[in-house]
């Protein structure tokens, strides 16, 4: 697919990182020029320096013949503009990064007035990212496939649970769950497990099932599912905004703590519900008058990744909440690995993964049978979502007669509706959407789930 991407920042470099991987055809524009050079240099795109709001620089990113244009500069004006322009140019779908919360709320209506494909808010989406994780907190991370009839759950393994010493095989024995270990961290090393694959305390472990089973396996090994009831958040920016609204339409309380005075007077007009605090939410002494120790969550949703890691191990040693940190820098991505955080939550990232999934999508109605993907572990390891709607080589053949790829699982069938974690005597057909997960990345079609 012809591919514009405007604006190399955060979002936009995540997005074209992972597209030009898919082999598409991307231009890049920027007014950075110096950025420009070096993206396309690494990723081998073409880049044009200048403003993506001009339609002669649209003209050199060949917006006539482009299937998608992607606006994620930092200005919302400007990437409605640029999606403006690109549908009197071309006949191209468009994509817009908009994140000022009055737009917000108006954004059905920009939406339909502009005749746009899709409207991402990084802010928007980790806060539904936190909500979602909110809602089970002994999960780090959460991810729905077959439209939130599947999820893939991410959780450490502790010291004293019963999985600890446990081969997948003879869990599976004991347990008696509908539920598939899929992939497991420990330190460095990532595993696409087998059953003979031995689970030990502090190991990362992915596991897929319906919404349903993955409580009762939780409720099995002694892991509390339970919504949150109380969360405190350190920083009034727009992702407590959005997850303020969120959570308080669930029921869960929410207090506050912001050093700005005028953001906490919009943060109270905005969330009535909220108890909003002027304060230093580094200062530890307001921490601990403010009850750190009897919150079920504490979320450190301030500007400054450094703040928020040390908020984070500060609280770490002061309760049991859950713990949800922000970080917007990449390159700390190696240090936090080894920290005990709790779940990380990087907005650009998240925009960029619904951006590839949305594209994804839609590429699967041209020719690609894949619906949706996951990076479950960054760069290492996909969850792949596709759909069979025809005979191929994979298809009516039992999986144990299927030559798979090495570190490979078919981890899922959705079988209109029904929720199929598989054996070797199961078998992919048409109409079946597959969940894939593998270390080998870059997957486009279900058939390249075969040893060539």
């Amino acid at each position: 697919m012809k591919i514009i991407i405007i604006g190399c920042g955060k979002v936009g470099t995540s997005v074209i990182k992972q597209l030009s991987q898919e082999k598409h055809d991307i231009a890049i524009v920027d007014k950075n020029t110096e950025l420009v050079e070096e993206l396309s240099g690494k990723y081998d795109v073409l880049g044009i320096g200048g403003n993506g709001a001009s339609s002669n620089v649209l003209m050199e990113a060949g917006i006539e013949n482009a299937d998608f244009l992607i606006a994620v500069t930092e200005s919302d004006e400007v990437n409605l503009l640029c999606c403006l322009f690109a549908k009197k140019a071309g006949k191209c779908e468009t994509i817009a990064r908009v994140r000022n919360p009055i737009y917000n709320k108006e954004i059905k209506y920009i939406k339909d007035e502009l005749s746009l494909s899709m409207v991402i808010n990084p802010e928007y989406a980790a806060a539904t990212e936190i909500a979602r994780i909110l809602r089970m907190p002994s999960a780090i991370e959460i991810n729905t496939f077959a439209k939130g009839r599947v999820e893939l759950l991410k959780f450490k393994l502790k010291s004293e649970s019963i999985l600890h010493g446990m081969s997948l095989i003879d869990i599976s024995n004991i347990l008696k769950c509908d539920v598939l270990i899929c992939a497991v961290e420990r330190g460095d090393d990532v595993f696409i497990p087998t059953g003979q694959f031995i689970l030990r305390a502090n190991d990362l472990i992915s596991i897929i099932a319906s919404p349903e089973n993955a409580s009762i396996f939780f409720k099995k090994i002694s892991i509390e599912t339970n919504q949150a009831k109380s969360v405190m958040i350190v920083g009034g920016g727009r992702i407590t905004h959005y997850l303020g609204e969120q959570l308080s339409s669930i029921g869960i309380s929410i207090k506050i703590i912001e050093t700005k005075m005028e953001i906490c007077e919009e943060l109270s007009d905005n969330l009535p519900e909220a108890i909003v605090i002027h304060g230093d939410g580094t200062n530890y002494e307001l921490l601990n008058e403010e009850g750190i120790e009897n919150t079920d969550a504490f979320a450190t949703l301030t500007g400054f990744d450094e703040g928020n890691i040390m908020l984070s191990l500060f609280a770490k040693y002061r309760t049991k909440a859950k713990l949800i940190t922000k970080i917007n820098k990449r390159t700390f991505n190696e240090v936090v690995e080894n920290l005990d955080l709790g779940t990380i939550i990087q907005p650009e990232y998240i925009a960029g993964e619904y951006i590839i999934n949305y594209i994804r999508g839609r590429q699967n109605s041209t020719g690609s049978n894949v619906e949706s993907l996951y990076k479950i572990i960054e760069d290492r390891v996909e969850a792949l979502e596709f759909s069979l709607k025809e005979d191929s080589d994979v298809t009516n053949i039992q999986l144990v007669d299927l030559k798979l790829k090495e570190n490979l699982l078919v981890a899922c069938i959705n079988r209109n509706g029904k929720i199929i974690i598989p054996r070797g005597h199961h078998s992919l057909l048409i109409g079946d959407t597959v969940i894939i997960v593998t270390t080998n990345l870059g997957l486009d079609n279900i058939k390249d789930i075969l040893k060539g």
